[in-house]
């Protein structure tokens, strides 16, 4: 019996990874992951592993399982990888409180995004 397995949400020849919860605003964020879209890979971890983005180093763990579950999970050719999307989304904000002046506050955003990277094989023509 069991549970039955979950359909693909890609296609035959992508793979992807979801990193939730980074501690950075997305609008930090997409800067990042707009330097890599619709680059190979392996330009795409040369890229981010000189980044002076202090998030750079989680998108690059991101994009490095992606890549790995492209090759264990889909089986296929590293080689010919590139991103084919990487979108930013938000995720929850944390408030934090300020005391200021006179009695008031100063409400501090603390913003958390979400990170979806899909990486495609390209087609040989």
């Amino acid at each position: 019996m069991g549970q039955r397995s979950n359909p693909r949400r890609v296609a035959d020849n992508e793979a992807r990874s979801v990193v939730r919860m980074l501690r950075t605003s997305p609008q930090k964020l997409n800067l990042v992951a707009a330097s890599i879209r619709g680059k190979k890979a392996e330009d795409a971890l040369n890229q981010l592993t000189f980044s002076r983005k202090r998030i750079a180093k989680d998108v690059k763990k991101a994009l490095e399982s992606a890549i790995a579950n492209a090759e264990n999970n889909h089986n296929l050719d590293v080689d010919e990888l590139f991103v084919a999307e990487a979108y930013v989304g938000k995720n929850l904000v944390m408030i934090r409180w300020r005391p200021r002046a006179r009695g008031r506050v100063g409400k501090i955003l603390k913003p958390f995004s979400q990170l979806t990277i899909v990486v495609r094989q390209k087609e040989a023509a």
